[in-house]
């Protein structure tokens, strides 16, 4: 999320007034919806919470949370309280103070929320009402209204905003689920609050709310989950929104589905290039799509995948590998993909690693979604930044899973959280220490006695030499996850040889083939009385045809081996790597079978002919 995400929580569920003692779950409405809106893997936002404030103190929060914003701030207010409707017909939300006969002077008037959303110079403002509503007092009287309609999205949405670019409302409900009885509220009626605000929590943090899979919660998308949600536990339910908008609102990211891109078709050339009955013309637009998937511009990069998938689905098998070798450059090949961070002190600042994304643009374009809560991930130009908070002690083991558009790939983070480190001033000479007795021992003479004061320094020479091994350990665990994450030439080398193989190929064929044509004219020259045979093994044509066979069949093992060895251990090959072994191999293949045609074509030429000239 790019834009400033603001967000102010108001939850009250303890009132100073006998009648208001219902709710019982704002609290815990409040920290769950405050925790996936500021997780910067889900909302990305500042959130502020107050909870059972006074009215005063309710006006100030919210008056100062819609001041000083900028256009490219989206903020976001949530109200998990009592709503009551004047006689007047007026709403108004309830604070810890609220009186009812007095709701002018003791509650926040929705006018006076809706003036401050209206007045705001954010760009796009949305308001959470979860409360349940119950008529006024009448006056001289401790009776209520009867409940009906109250009509809450009239009481925030009239008119329009003087500036900024939009506005919603989503309202948990909008009729009055209760009724006040003799002053105070009926214990049977209506559903809990938080029905609304889990069904919120619920989809933004499974992502369930991303009805379109696009890897984005927008309003319309949270509306509709959170509205059927509610429906299938309560019926008689009905959240309601009103929006006035430009374009869509994103509030969340999603951590369900793999990242979606709006894919730019290849062109209509392109595309009849693909179609040719010329095996050529084919080869030549799978080698163009190649190059676009490599493109930085990711929407035609995911037109080019959308192709290569289509043609490794549908095109004989030569292509169809052709396009397959292309698609395997944009898998998600982390690196490394198993982060140890070894032992920290509980308490200490977070441990940071750094995890490389390897590939094109297209391969590095992914979600991270960690599934543990201790685990937080930074984009960063190369990849992704991975830190470990050290709050809770003990063994820890997690994932993070990262969806792009293609696959899925999953790093593994392990650490310890130790007991925290008691931190103290250096201990002076002579004073009293871990390590020793306080004071030296003195001997008859006065003077320190030598075998205590070796004594004492015996335990510092053993803690020494315990830092000095730690200190090898340390370095050897890194050298190992060094030398874990360097990358291997393994597969480029065998890549190159198979292409040396696949030329001695084709050199040895030539060479066979224009001894093969001067012991034929030979034989020409010879008439009647020649033999053929004798001529090829004369001039040696069938050593490189024999040779040219053996060669280039091991061209293609050692290039099967070299593609089988990439795949298999793709997290230790840079992108350049893993693209030279592709184009490797794939000229190798392309000259290695060309020559084992026709070697063998020659070789039952040889062996049909030799008996009848």
């Amino acid at each position: 999320m790019t834009d400033s995400r603001h967000a102010l929580i108001i939850a009250n569920d303890r009132y100073e007034d006998q009648g208001l003692k219902k709710l019982k779950a704002p609290a815990q409405d409040a920290a769950a919806l405050e925790r996936v809106l500021h997780d910067p893997q889900i909302g990305d936002f500042e959130v502020e919470v107050v909870h059972n404030a006074s009215a005063d103190l309710m006006r100030r929060r919210i008056q100062g949370f819609f001041n000083e914003r900028g256009r490219a701030d989206t903020l976001l207010l949530h109200f998990s309280c009592h709503g009551i409707k004047s006689e007047a017909g007026e709403l108004y939300l309830a604070a810890s103070d609220t009186e009812p006969p007095l709701l002018a002077a003791t509650a926040v008037p929705s006018q006076f929320v809706r003036s401050c959303m209206y007045g705001t110079r954010a760009g796009r403002t949305v308001l959470f009402l979860d409360c349940c509503y119950g008529g006024a007092f009448s006056r001289g009287s401790t009776s209520v209204r009867a409940s009906g309609e109250i009509n809450v999205l009239e009481s925030f949405a009239k008119g329009e905003p003087a500036t900024g670019r939009g506005w919603a409302v989503i309202t948990a409900s909008d009729s009055m689920e209760y009724a006040f009885e003799g002053g105070k509220l009926a214990e049977n009626s209506g559903p809990r609050p938080s029905l609304f605000t889990h069904a919120v929590v619920e989809g933004l943090e499974t992502g369930e709310a991303d009805l379109d899979a696009d890897g984005k919660v927008s309003l319309d998308d949270l509306y509709e989950y959170v509205y059927r949600h509610v429906q299938e536990q309560n019926p008689h339910q009905t959240p309601k929104k009103a929006a006035e908008l430009r374009g869509e609102l994103h509030l969340a990211h999603s951590r369900r589905g793999r990242i979606k891109i709006v894919a730019v078709p290849s062109p209509p050339s392109l595309r009849a290039a693909m179609n040719s009955e010329e095996f050529l013309t084919r080869q030549g637009a799978v080698t163009e799509l190649r190059k676009r998937l490599q493109r930085r511009e990711l929407p035609m990069a995911e037109g080019a995948r959308q192709h290569l998938e289509e043609v490794a689905r549908n095109d004989i098998q030569p292509i169809a590998e052709l396009a397959s070798d292309a698609l395997s450059t944009i898998h998600l090949a982390p690196s490394p993909d198993h982060l140890d961070f070894g032992q920290a002190p509980k308490g200490s600042p977070p441990r940071k690693q750094s995890v490389t994304l390897n590939g094109p643009p297209l391969a590095r374009h992914c979600l991270a979604q960690p599934k543990q809560s201790w685990l937080r991930v930074d984009p960063t130009q190369k990849g992704l930044d991975v830190h470990v908070d050290t709050t809770a002690e003990g063994r820890l083991s997690g994932d993070i899973v990262l969806k792009g558009v293609a696959d899925e790939s999953v790093i593994h983070v392990e650490a310890v959280i130790g007991p925290a480190r008691e931190t103290g001033p250096d201990t002076a000479p002579g004073s009293k220490s871990s390590d020793g007795p306080a004071e030296p021992t003195h001997g008859p003479d006065g003077k320190p006695d030598r075998v205590t004061a070796e004594h004492r320094r015996t335990p510092l020479r053993r803690g020494t030499q315990s830092k000095t091994s730690g200190d090898r350990t340390r370095t050897a665990a890194h050298q190992t996850r060094t030398d874990r994450s360097a990358p291997s030439r393994r597969a480029p080398t065998l890549a190159g040889a198979a292409l040396a193989l696949a030329l001695a190929a084709v050199a040895t064929l030539v060479l066979s083939i224009q001894a093969a044509v001067v012991a034929i004219t030979e034989r020409g020259d010879e008439g009647v009385y020649g033999n053929v045979e004798d001529n090829i093994r004369e001039h040696g044509a069938l050593t490189p045809l024999t040779v040219s066979l053996i060669t280039g069949a091991v061209a293609l093992v050692v290039g099967a081996i070299a593609r089988h060895d990439l795949g298999a251990r793709r997290e230790h090959y840079t992108s350049k790597a893993a693209s030279g072994t592709h184009t490797l191999t794939a000229v190798a293949k392309g000259l290695a079978i060309p020559v084992l045609i026709l070697a063998v074509l020659v070789g039952i030429t040889y062996l049909v002919g030799s008996a009848h000239w």
